[in-house]
């Protein structure tokens, strides 16, 4: 992408925490990259893209595939030996995009196997972390990459090079990178785990100001109809903003982190239980620069604190239901806690031994080239606040009115079993509760063998996994089989001319190693809110259970949606996700109430696998109803159930029903709703993994049983 057609840096509305961010990493790379999470369209891909043009430009030996730097040669480039200040060109510094489709092969690099093997050389196809070393590697959606993909990734981030390891043949090179994954946490959340590896984290959402949002189009519209002239008027502030880059670059390694910002780091990482070391590592560089970003010499408080908000946020998730962010006010008590414990700092100086010149607070810029308001940065004045110098983010105009807190009241369309239709105040019965405590629940999978996304649920033929045999290759060999290859090659030596002891192989002979693995599954909660739940403590073990199993399938790598019936009709409380915390949430406020349409929650549930099936025929659902089995409302509710029941029975979907029923008198209508499914029943009590001794071998039995019938 040319300058001309990448919209500009410091044309960016707003976002001011997503542009520090990302301009901290391109002042100290060691950071740890960003990961920038928000709503569609509020302009994260823009800014990362825009980013690449700031960086300094990079020299790089003539023909080297891996960027070696002249002045300082990778000795272990496969491109190399290249002797110390040979020749060398400057180029640009590159943005790599890692597609969410990608290919391990495609990611860390390809070796050809076939020469490997007939020649004994080291054929190497370089991959995305080769071309992204010493520059910028984008990951769009990287939430929705393969685990085994950012486990790759984030290790080559961390050790600064890639490793390439293919049956006994390992190539290794450099590859130090600025990481920047961007997300959208209503398509799923990483594990916190992944999330620990990158350095900062940013939340980002568009603003509700009208004035703010107004120069955002008018700048957008500006752009696209004409790229060139557009970054043309802001070339003087691109410029600016690239010297200030270079210059807090150089200044780095003068900035001194003294004891007392020290123990400020450390005490705000043992309050907030960080688990680890990394927080500590990623907030002490994050103050470093932050103070170089602002003409500094040494780290103040103010540089710790705004670290904190970037590199502690992400890495206090410990499950997918808890809320990302930090207590401000936590966070200043333990910095005043801090510093009465220890001795004030010398107050940092900036180069020269001159005192810091206040910021000046930073109101409302004036009208930019497009002719509004809208906060246009000045990269090289340090205004706004203290520790980022950009301009402080737009807030909406404190004297707008405020909405309406006051929840709306909840009426009972069908207030009871009674059959009255006259909408009424909702009772206590019909209002949302609690969910109880969550536990840990036993593995539920669909049978046989699949060949889905990969996961952690149901077996599946998988590309990584414990190998079960060979096949010839469809395109290119990414897992060589070798003891098959070998037996395929060995018939041919003598008719090859084979006359020393290498083997003579073809690619006709090469072999690709089957595997076995776990799948990701489709997990559809059809969830039964009528009336006959509506008891407090039966509801609130009700959605206990389900919570609990969408932790499980959080941990699984499922997709999950889910069904709710309750007065007269279904509906879909949440369409298919990769997003469970949205689940939970949409779990959490259902309320209670009305009659049982059991048959329209199975029809609907019914409905939207169907549609699933056509946006993704590999993935393989399993059905989860949750009901007590009752089903009134209509003309013969419990025969029309059985006829809804016995349309996934037909196609086959694997099925458990949570039987919710309690009490000494229990009519077991839930098993009877099981075997229409064709699946397997389950009580609450059972769900818990200390309990759950037989559902999974019973559905794989029912199943069985079925096709042998």
């Amino acid at each position: 992408m040319s300058t001309s057609s990448r919209y500009p840096f410091t044309a960016i509305v707003g976002q001011d925490d997503l542009r520090l961010a990302l301009l901290l990493n391109a002042v100290s790379p060691a950071v740890g990259g960003v990961l920038v999470r928000g709503e569609k369209g509020t302009a994260k891909s823009t800014a990362v893209r825009a980013l690449a043009a700031l960086l300094p430009p990079v020299r790089a030996v003539e023909g080297c595939r891996f960027s070696c730097d002249p002045a300082a040669p990778d000795p272990g480039c496969p491109d190399g030996p290249h002797p110390v200040d040979g020749p060398g060109g400057e180029r640009p510094a590159r943005m790599v995009e890692l597609p969410v489709g990608a290919s391990e092969d495609r990611l860390v690099g390809a070796l050809d196997i076939e020469r490997a093997l007939a020649e004994g050389v080291k054929a190497f196809e370089p991959g995305l972390l080769a071309d992204a070393h010493r520059g910028i590697l984008y990951v769009d959606e990287v939430n929705l990459l393969h685990d085994h993909l950012i486990d790759l990734l984030l290790d080559a981030a961390a050790m600064g090079a890639s490793y390439v390891e293919r049956e006994g043949v390992s190539v290794r090179h450099a590859a130090r990178f600025l990481l920047v994954g961007t997300m959208n946490p209503e398509e799923g959340e990483l594990r916190p785990q992944l999330l620990d590896r990158f350095g900062l984290t940013v939340e980002v959402a568009a603003s509700r100001e009208p004035d703010q949002r107004v120069e955002v189009v008018r700048r957008r519209l500006a752009f696209e109809d004409g790229p060139a002239a557009f970054a043309g008027r802001w070339a003087g502030e691109e410029a600016e903003l690239r010297e200030r880059v270079a210059a807090a670059r150089a200044l780095l390694p003068q900035v001194r982190l003294g004891d007392g910002a020290l123990r400020r780091i450390a005490a705000v990482c043992a309050a907030f239980e960080v688990d680890g070391m990394r927080g500590d590592l990623v907030m002490a560089r994050t103050a470093t620069a932050l103070a170089a970003w602002a003409g500094r010499t040494g780290v103040a408080v103010e540089d710790v604190r705004r670290a904190a908000l970037l590199a502690l946020p992400h890495r206090r998730r410990r499950n997918p239901f808890d809320a990302p962010g930090l207590d401000e006010e936590k966070l200043d008590e333990v910095l005043r806690d801090a510093a009465a414990d220890d001795p004030e700092d010398e107050p940092p100086t900036p180069p020269g031994g001159q005192a810091p010149e206040e910021p000046d607070g930073g109101g409302d810029d004036g009208p930019g080239p497009d002719g509004g308001g809208g906060g246009r940065p000045d990269p090289g004045d340090g205004a706004g606040d203290g520790a980022g110098g950009l301009p402080p983010q737009r807030t909406e105009d404190s004297g707008a009115p405020a909405p309406e807190d006051a929840p709306e009241a909840l009426t009972g369309a069908e207030p009871g079993d009674s059959g009255g239709g006259t909408p009424r105040p909702a009772s206590a019965e019909q209002q949302a509760v609690a969910a109880g405590e969550p536990f840990r629940t036993r593995v539920l999978s669909v049978p046989g063998l699949g060949a889905g996304a990969a996961g952690r649920r149901s077996r599946a033929r998988t590309e990584r996994g414990r190998t079960t045999g060979a096949t010839r290759p469809e395109g290119a060999l990414t897992t060589l089989h070798l003891t098959a290859t070998v037996r395929a090659a060995a018939p041919h030596q003598r008719a090859r001319g084979r006359s020393g002891r290498g083997l003579v192989v073809r690619r006709d002979d090469l072999r690709q190693a089957t595997r076995e693995g776990r799948e990701g599954n489709l997990v559809l909660f059809v969830v039964d809110a009528s009336g006959s739940m509506a008891a407090r403590r039966r509801m609130g073990a009700v959605k206990g259970a389900v919570l609990s199993l969408l932790l499980d399938a959080y941990q699984r790598r499922d997709k999950v949606g889910l069904v709710t019936f309750r007065g007269r009709a279904a509906e879909v409380a949440l369409p298919p996700t990769s997003s469970v915390d949205a689940a939970a949430a949409r779990l959490q406020s259902l309320p209670t109430g009305g009659r049982t349409p059991l048959a329209a929650g199975l029809l609907k549930a019914h409905d939207v696998l169907r549609v699933e099936r056509l946006r993704d025929a590999t993935r393989r659902p399993l059905l989860v109803v949750v009901t007590d089995g009752r089903a009134t409302g209509g003309p013969e509710p419990v025969a029309l159930a059985a006829r809804a029941a016995r349309l996934h029975a037909a196609e086959a979907t694997a099925s458990v029903v949570v039987d919710c029923e309690t009490g000494p008198v229990r009519l077991g209508l839930a098993g009877e709703l099981a075997r229409e499914l064709r699946g397997t029943a389950a009580t609450l009590d059972e769900l818990r993994a200390d309990a759950l001794t037989g559902l999974v071998k019973d559905v794989t039995d029912h199943h069985r049983a079925r096709r042998a019938a």
